[in-house]
């Protein structure tokens, strides 16, 4: 199999990177559809699935689930409602989902810890896409089409949570260089001309046809 993970600050546009790796490679790409399958398997709603991916939980919330497995007839809601489930079951389907993909066939991964996940596979690739921080907050404002001063908490908030999310399950460093193959400013190079390099280097390394 070849895979290639891509790891992105928020704001960076490595979603779109991957798209057009693995469009251009016919490779299968595993972005969204992370969140659709985690919930399918779970039985939880995607728009929570979404809402909790790459990011630890706060105080407030781990106090509240520990309260909640404890005694949860003390929290408000119907008593016959389902608990949602504990993040270290959302990370082990997470990580089931990788490790199945990566059996399946030629893979583009987005996020998700995948590139911790494969750490110690010869067949990947791992990409880490980055810019400086006010061409993050610029293509956030864009994006979200909110003021600047908006974008740069969302943007802070958001790259801070994923360094915490692969420290905390992981035990690494998510912007770390020796964890990746290729470092990418797509501020400088473009999207598209980040695209154009990882797809050069997967044609050589996994004689990816043309």
């Amino acid at each position: 199999m070849a895979i290639i993970t891509v790891s992105r600050m928020y704001g960076s546009g490595g979603s779109e990177v991957a798209e057009r790796i693995a469009h251009e490679l016919g490779w299968q790409l595993l972005d969204n559809a992370f969140v659709d399958e985690v919930a399918t398997r779970l039985g939880t709603p995607a728009a929570e699935v979404e809402a909790r991916e790459e990011r630890v939980p706060s105080l407030a919330q781990r106090l509240a689930a520990t309260l909640a497995l404890g005694a949860p007839e003390i929290l408000p809601g119907p008593a016959d409602a389902e608990l949602p489930p504990s993040e270290e079951r959302l990370i082990e389907v997470t990580e089931r989902i990788i490790m199945e993909a990566a059996s399946r066939g030629h893979s583009v991964m987005v996020g998700r810890g995948a590139q911790s996940v494969l750490a110690s596979r010869q067949d990947v690739i791992h990409v880490f896409c980055y810019a400086p921080r006010p061409a993050l907050v610029a293509r956030a404002a864009r994006r979200l089409a909110i003021s600047d001063k908006e974008a740069e908490k969302v943007v802070d908030d958001t790259n801070r949570q994923r360094e915490q999310y692969v420290r905390t399950y992981w035990k690494r460093s998510w912007r770390a260089y020796e964890n990746y193959h290729l470092c990418l400013n797509t501020d400088w190079l473009g999207v598209d001309g980040a695209a154009s390099i990882v797809i050069r280097l997967a044609r050589e390394k996994f004689a990816a046809p043309a």
